[in-house]
Parts: structure tokens; sequence; C-alpha cells
């Protein structure tokens, strides 16, 4: 190669390296990510007005989160927003329901690498942990396979096969309903009726079979409009017949012997199984992409579920310093990254706390060591793109972005834990009041009354300086902390 040829190919080289450079650049704005993230939610359903929320906040956060139930079906939308965003200088996080998966793998293949670390990753699902305390929340079986639905009052219902669903109830009755098939004489379709076993701890067992229900579309006496359909004398024909000397299937033991969850272990690991799950599914699928969750309960389960960060919820006049000690707690155990999402004060307009209260809970999270924090911005009736946010909060961002985010005189995580205490394995206990729930299905235990007096003396030792944690063989606390206190010691 002659020594003109081999400047040629040196001037391609450099070429090629600087528009590589330059590419690298527009995707990957910002050569090294933050350290500390603060922004507000947007909950709404337009664009444009995500847009004017991004200029009423940019100049003091840096963090932009889209929230939106509703744009989660138009990735168009999505795009356009977070283009704004990084146009802006934010770094950005989209939510995704963990029951729209699908509408995330589509939004992915819309974006890959468009905005290089500036997508920060994705908020899938929301409170899952509350929700199992407080709602309705699915569990994984292992020894069937399958999950089970756990619902507000502690009853627990899954399937035994495709046509038969049991329910567990708190007070130990046992609910079989068969569905069956036929084919209606009063239309082509296939209708379907149900027989309802229902076992009772004392062995009695009631049988009982739906009647079908006549519909058709001439007048007649006695009828009532059901659906468009006009039901013939329902009033006249009991919704069930009683079958007499039901020959059971199972016993009342067999049944009860065989039920899921029946140990706090056992719900541990169906609610850590049904989570990971979900996250397999969406943003752990095919292209790694950091998850998070806010949440009020559990957050030591949301970590190990595989969640990257849980934002815990300021609020609700929980008590702060407990709420920074069981998700900062968790996080250091498990080598996770946190934060705090403040989120409402009333049911009711004006929804949030005042702007000098959210000053001191972020300046509270900044300094505890959260990485990012939120302000969550949204109530049913809120009106345009500010939402519940009113000039007092944004004068609180401000502030707060000016003398404590861009001050050399306030340290992140200068306040550390200098104690923990250690709960019971897998003792997962809502811990916001004596009475409260475990699992949702279980209520205070003989331990719970010893860890609530245990940790509100503690709390008020140690205030911001305590974390709450598990005993987990998994994430060995020996080392971690200057004083460590088991949940039954004595002293």
């Amino acid at each position: 190669m002659n020594a003109l040829n081999r400047v040629g190919v040196i001037a391609v080289f450099v070429s090629a390296i600087l528009l590589l450079s330059i590419g690298s650049f527009m995707l990957n704005p910002s050569s090294e990510p933050e350290s500390f993230y603060v922004g507000v939610t947007y909950c709404g359903e337009s664009a444009e007005e995500a847009k004017l929320l991004i200029d009423r906040v940019k100049n003091y956060t840096n963090l932009f989160v889209l929230q939106s139930g509703s744009l989660q079906e138009f990735p168009d939308e999505i795009n356009e927003i977070c283009d704004y965003a990084v146009s802006s200088d934010m770094y950005f996080i989209v939510y995704f329901g963990i029951d729209r998966w699908w509408f995330l793998s589509n939004w992915l293949e819309t974006c890959e690498g468009r905005w290089g670390d500036r997508f920060l990753g994705v908020y899938y699902g929301d409170e899952l942990g509350g929700k199992m305390i407080d709602y309705e929340a699915r569990l994984w079986d292992n020894a069937t396979s399958s999950s089970f639905l756990k619902y507000h009052d502690g009853k627990i219902q899954g399937h035994i096969d495709e046509n038969t669903t049991i329910t567990y109830w708190p007070n130990g009755k046992i609910e079989l309903i068969i569905s069956e098939s036929y084919e209606s004489q009063y239309n082509d379709e296939v209708d379907s009726y149900n027989t309802i076993i229902d076992y009772y701890p004392n062995g009695t067992i009631i049988a009982k079979v739906e009647n079908p229900v006549n519909y058709t579309n001439s007048e007649n006496n006695n009828v009532t409009l059901h659906d468009g359909w006009v039901v013939v004398n329902v009033g006249d024909t009991p919704m069930y017949t009683i079958l007499e000397n039901y020959n059971a299937t199972y016993t009342y033991e067999e049944l009860w012997n065989a039920r899921p969850f029946q140990t706090y272990d056992e719900t541990a690991e169906g609610f850590i199984e049904y989570q990971h799950q979900n996250l397999v599914k969406g943003p752990k699928n095919e292209t790694i992409i950091p998850a998070f969750i806010a949440d009020y309960a559990l957050y030591w389960f949301d970590y190990k579920a595989g969640y990257d960060v849980v934002l815990g919820s300021f609020g609700w006049n929980h008590t702060l310093t407990q709420d920074i000690a069981l998700v900062r707690g968790a996080a250091e155990m498990q080598n996770k990254k946190w934060g705090a999402i403040i989120t409402w004060k009333y049911n009711h307009p004006p929804y949030l706390d005042s702007g000098e209260a959210i000053y001191d809970q972020m300046r509270t999270a900044y300094e505890v060591g959260a990485e990012y924090v939120v302000i969550f911005n949204y109530a049913e009736d809120m009106e345009g793109p500010y939402g519940t946010l009113q000039d007092e909060h944004f004068m609180a961002l401000e502030r707060f972005w000016n003398e404590v985010v861009q001050s050399p005189e306030v340290e992140q995580g200068s306040v550390e834990a200098e104690a923990v205490l250690v709960l019971p394995e897998n003792y997962g206990w809502g811990m916001r009041n004596p009475e409260d729930k475990i699992w949702g299905i279980w209520g205070p235990d003989e331990k719970s009354q010893q860890i609530w007096e245990l940790s509100r003396n503690l709390l008020e030792q140690y205030g911001l300086g305590l974390d709450i944690i598990y005993d987990d063989p998994e994430f060995p606390v020996e080392g971690k902390y200057v004083q460590t206190i088991y949940w039954n010691q004595t002293n």
C-alpha cells in the first residue's frame, strides 16, 4: 500500500471514529450518570400536557417519570415525551403495568438504544407489597405449578383443574366450584352452570347446583331485563337446588391439608416467584432493563423478586423513620438502589402535604442516602398538566435543588445506619400498628407485640440511624452494622 493510500485509509478510519463518537453522544448525551435524581410523575393522557410539566420543572429537576396508564398503548406518544425530556437535559423512567407487559415489549422494539443512559429503566407494576398486605395479590404455588389469588379479606382462590375453582376462606370454610357446559335450548350458544360444594371444619358438606336460567327475546309475564335479555320467571325459580346425599370426591381434611401457603415461608416464596415471573415477561426479558417499583410495605421481598430500585412511599401519615429503616435496610443488605416517592397525605384535595413538609422529606431522603426522590402527581379529579402539584410544591422542588442537591455543604448519605433490627425470616408483617396483618392472610401472632414494642424503642433511640431487615441466610448481617439487635433479644 503506498503512502497516499495509507493516508486515505487513516482518514476514513478517523472519520468513522468521529461519526461513531458523535452518534454515541447523541444516543448517550450524558457521559456520566448522576448520583442523585429528583423529579415528578406525569399521570395524564396528553403528550402536550407532559411537555408543559417538563418545561415547568426542567430548571430544578433532572428526572421525569412518565406514569401514565392510558399512554402505555401508544409508543409514538411515549417516544415524543421521552424525546422532549432528553432534549430538556433530563433523565426519565416509563411506567408499565405488569398486566401490560406486551405493550412494554412493543414499545422497547421502537426505541432500542435511542436515549442511552438517559433512559433509567421501567417502573413496572405498583405497590405489589402493599397490595399483598391490604388488597388483592397473586402468588405462585410450586406444588401445583399455578397461581392463586389472595383477596383483601385473606381468602385464597385457585384452580384444581380447568373446570374446578377452589377457595380457602379465613374461617376454615373451603368452597369448590365445578363448571359444566351444556347446549342452550334457547340459542345456538354453549352455556354453563356451576355445582358448588361447601366444606366446613365441623365436617358438614353442602352441595348445590345452579339452576339454568331461561333466556328469550319474546314478551312474557313476570319478566325482568338483564343485560339486554328478557329473563323469564327468575322471581319464581330458585338460584340453586340443594343436592341431597351428595357423594363428595374429597374430604375436608384432604383439601385442607393440601392448601397452599400454610406458612410464612411458603407465602414469601409464592410472592417472590410470581413477581419474578412477571419481571421475566417484562423488563427482564431478552434485554435486561433496570426495574423500578414504588411500594409502602414488604420492600425486602420486592428486591428478592428481582426489582433493582424500590421507591419507598413517604406519606399517608406513616412513620417516616420506619419507612426509611425498612427500605434503606433492604437495599443495603441486598446491594440494591433505593429512593423515595412522596405521595398523598390526604384522600381529598389538596392530597399532597405542604411545600415546606415535602421539602423536609426530600432533604431527609437525600441525607439518609436515597438516590431517587419523586413526587407523585395524580388524583382522579386533577385538571391540567400540573396535576396535584401547586406553586408551593414547585417552590419546594426549586429550593431543594438549589439548597441541597447543588450545595457542596449538604452531603448525600451523610446520615448512616449504626444499628439494625433483625426481624424473623419471611415475617411479612405490615408493621404499621400492633394489629396489622401478616402477608395479608393472618392477623398478628405471638411475635407481633414484642416486635412492635422493640421497634418503637429502637426508632426512638436511634432515629434515622436504624435499619430494619430480615433474618435471611442469603444475606448475612454479620459485620454490616455497629450494633445488631434481633427481634427476640431481651436486652
